[in-house]
């Protein structure tokens, strides 16, 4: 039978153990918000668009509303819709709440003197009105299906190309519509991906960013949350682009920079030397001219820096945008970099903020 009463050395030592378990307590909430910290949602489940139930509930909704415009954004979709087309990007479009989308929605509620929150309530959707249905129709041609080619896997082979262009039709109509491929998959969940014939209908989201009617009078780069935004004269915003940066802190500048090159479908210099971590780089003893396509290195748009090596381009992968690091340069989607390409200038501040 146990003892009634503890002795006073039983007693501080349970009470020790009392103390280690709650120091210990507090040491794993803490490591558990230092990992969530430095280890955010994998891109997958960010980007992930929701069912196809969903999407085409939505779609009928908006088909159904079709003559009701102008009209105030119903659900992220239609929000995301919204967004771009005040050249505000979210990210690849995708009908989903990821880290892209909420802090374009707080941009847009900055812009609007409303809390920059990031959520879409009421008030905010009330603000991101429509003035036409979001869904248009695409047909594949044949000029699409001709410049369809196999990416090389190496870059060797791929400097043997004719062109870096598009592997895939749904890689193609995914970058006209700013949209994730995921998305146009579910849009359209009887199209035949892998071998589409030329005349096929495909509905896509109808996104295109307000025309250019002026230059940009400077740009800015916020290395933390990883944007790009372009001002005119009086700093009123024009866009809004998530942006790639530099995986290690030192390839990272930070200050006053120059736009001293703009070169539309550029060619992209391979040089070994700044590939250290590739085993084939560091075979090869010569630099290597890839050709230019939207799967360039730098995609469809080069605005190079006064700064030796540094540039803004875009990417062969946009879904990574924001998400993965580079090299050092600055990256956009194709649509971004190719629409900021129109904006910027020779001699343009490009300031560069931690």
């Amino acid at each position: 039978m146990a003892p009634k009463y503890q002795l006073p050395g039983d007693r501080r030592r349970k009470s020790g153990i009392i103390r280690w378990l709650f120091v210990l307590a507090l040491v794993v909430v803490a490591a558990m918000f230092w990992w969530r910290h430095e280890h955010p949602v994998s891109p997958t489940r960010v980007v992930a668009p929701p069912p196809a139930k969903t999407l085409a509930r939505q779609r009928n909704e908006v088909i159904e509303a079709g003559g009701s415009f102008p009209r105030a954004a119903r659900g992220m979709f239609e929000a995301q819709i919204a967004l771009a087309r005040r050249g505000i990007s979210p990210g690849p479009i995708d009908a989903a709440a990821g880290t892209q989308t909420r802090k374009a929605i707080s941009i847009f509620q900055g812009r609007e003197s409303l809390p920059p929150t990031g959520v879409l309530d009421v008030e905010t959707s009330a603000r991101l009105t429509l003035d036409s249905t979001v869904l248009t129709t695409y047909v594949v041609t044949t000029n699409d299906l001709a410049r369809l080619q196999p990416l090389g896997r190496t870059w060797l082979a791929k400097s043997q190309q004719s062109a870096l262009d598009y592997e895939t039709e749904i890689e193609l109509v995914a970058e006209k519509s700013h949209a994730h491929p995921g998305l146009i998959r579910q849009l359209n969940p009887t199209v035949n991906w892998t071998n589409p014939a030329a005349g096929t209908v495909v509905t896509i989201p109808d996104v295109n960013y307000p025309a250019p009617t002026n230059k940009a009078a400077f740009a800015v780069i916020h290395l933390g949350d990883k944007f790009l935004e372009a001002f005119d004269t009086e700093s009123n915003l024009l866009v809004h682009f998530p942006c790639s940066i530099a995986a290690r802190v030192e390839k990272r500048p930070v200050g006053e920079l120059h736009v001293a090159v703009i070169a539309p479908n550029p060619n992209y210099t391979f040089d070994p030397e700044l590939f250290p971590e590739s085993p084939e780089a560091r075979q090869l003893n010569q630099k290597l001219m890839l050709p230019p396509g939207p799967n360039n290195p730098v995609g469809v748009a080069w605005i190079g820096l006064d700064k030796p090596g540094y540039g803004i381009h875009g990417t062969p992968n946009p879904e990574q945008v924001g998400r993965t690091e580079s090299h050092g340069c600055f990256r956009l989607a194709n649509w971004d970099a190719e629409y900021l390409s129109h904006l910027v200038w020779v001699g343009m501040p490009v300031f560069v903020e931690p």
